[in-house]
């Protein structure tokens, strides 16, 4: 009986590694590995069968089975390593690459409209001997209002409705505070002669508002600046921008921080003063406010107003971005829209 068994496993290992050997892919091999040791692989129920034998037989008849177990998972392992190298080297076989291709890289970036427009405004107003000037957008009441001559009770406050936190800090709705830090900074004395671009925020959402948008103010304080000085700078600033001719004009306004205040127009690029839908017929376009500084404003910098004057005016670099690209709507350029952002 014994003698019988023996043969019985050794046919049986026979028959499995020929299966093994016969496997030509993963799936099949796997299918070979369930039929001769799964849960009820030929192998796996003759292990099962060592219970049932007399106790004389059992520990050689199991020594046997454990050996064709063993002998089974070598050529397994071994086989299996075979196929895997083989998908590999088919794979890699069928994907060759032409290493004497050029590469496809990756596409290159763009700047933004609005930072696009920012530099360029820099770069005008750095040839005419202005500084950069920057602060936080962060602020405190001080800077953002009081020192521009705006106190808790005015009411052009309710202009420049904002957000604020819980320690009185706000979002700057302006980037005058930077004026009132240089101006107040350690040791600096007039003349002043800069911008202060940067991202303001305020309480307003339409097709020309947005809660943050970027704006850029310029200040000068000399001993004999005029109203004159600010009206030339914007007309040469504005044809320098355009790349064409360009005619302004001032129009009576109102600021806390200046005096006197002016709006500017300037004559509609598109359809050069005639009226069209962009400028809504009126041949005008509205791109800034301006005027000379406020006598109380210098004097909360520590600047005699009887000795130095200055000018300032502020505009939006969104609006500007707009009219020199021909953008219909300020929101678009904050949707992140890669098929708007390749265009420039």
């Amino acid at each position: 009986m014994a003698d019988f068994k023996h043969k019985e496993i050794e046919q049986l290992l026979v028959r499995a590694l020929q299966a093994i050997s016969n496997s030509n892919t993963i799936l099949e091999l796997e299918d070979t590995r369930v039929k001769f040791i799964g849960k009820n692989g030929e192998l796996t129920l003759k292990q099962k069968t060592i219970g049932t034998l007399p106790a004389t037989e059992r520990p050689q008849f199991g020594e046997e089975v454990n050996k064709a177990r063993n002998a089974f998972d070598s050529a397994f392992q071994e086989k299996t390593a075979q196929l895997q190298q083989q998908e590999l080297e088919a794979k890699l076989n069928a994907s060759t690459v032409d290493v004497t291709l050029p590469g496809r890289g990756m596409p290159l970036g763009t700047l933004h409209p609005v930072t696009k427009t920012r530099l360029r405004l820099e770069q005008i107003f750095k040839s005419a001997g202005f500084i950069v000037a920057s602060g936080p957008e962060i602020e405190d009441d001080y800077h953002n209002f009081e020192a521009l001559n705006i106190p808790a009770h005015h009411p052009a406050r309710a202009m420049q409705d904002t957000f604020y936190f819980a320690d009185g800090k706000l979002l700057r709705t302006h980037t005058s505070p930077v004026q009132i830090r240089v101006m107040q900074s350690k040791g600096a004395k007039p003349p002043f002669r800069l911008i202060a671009p940067g991202r303001v925020y305020r309480c307003d959402s339409d097709i020309t508002h947005t809660p943050m948008f970027h704006q850029i103010e310029g200040l000068v304080v000399d001993d004999t600046t005029t109203i004159a000085n600010l009206k030339a700078t914007l007309q040469n600033l504005l044809q320098v921008f355009f790349e064409q001719p360009v005619n302004i004009r001032l129009r009576s306004s109102y600021f806390p921080f200046t005096e006197p205040s002016a709006e500017v127009d300037m004559e509609c690029t598109a359809c050069k003063g005639s009226g069209c839908r962009i400028c809504s017929n009126t041949g005008w376009l509205e791109i800034l406010g301006c005027g000379m500084v406020h006598p109380k404003v210098l004097e909360n910098c520590g600047i005699d107003s009887e000795k130095y004057t200055g000018w300032a005016f502020g505009m939006g670099i969104d609006r500007l971005a707009m009219l020199r690209y021909g953008i219909p709507d300020l929101r678009m350029m904050f949707e992140n829209d890669l098929r708007f952002l390749a265009q420039f």
